[in-house]
């Protein structure tokens, strides 16, 4: 639920300070949640107990320091937010 609501409020928020609308913005920091195709290499799939951060290959962190780099680059700038959105909530996801 997070990973949808979270990248939806940054876009809202973020939308009126960019040349690009809301959703645009929204869509590409939805894509980012391809990141999770990582967890497919992982035996099991799924493990409701397993932190993915420092587990997955896109989830460790040099991954995660690239995605920061993206985060400034204005190019990639609204993947790499959209990446560290992600990992901050599957780092949450980790404490709870």
């Amino acid at each position: 639920m997070l990973h949808v609501a979270v990248p939806l409020v940054v876009a809202r928020l973020a939308a009126p300070h960019t040349k690009r609308h809301w959703w645009v913005l929204f869509v590409t920091m939805m894509a980012t949640m391809l990141v999770d195709l990582d967890h497919l290499l992982a035996t099991p799939i799924y493990d409701p107990l397993r932190c993915s951060i420092g587990f997955h290959p896109l989830h460790s962190l040099p991954a995660i320091a690239a995605y920061a780099v993206m985060a400034v680059v204005p190019r990639s700038r609204w993947v790499g937010i959209g990446l560290l959105i992600h990992m901050a909530l599957d780092g949450l996801d980790c404490l709870v």
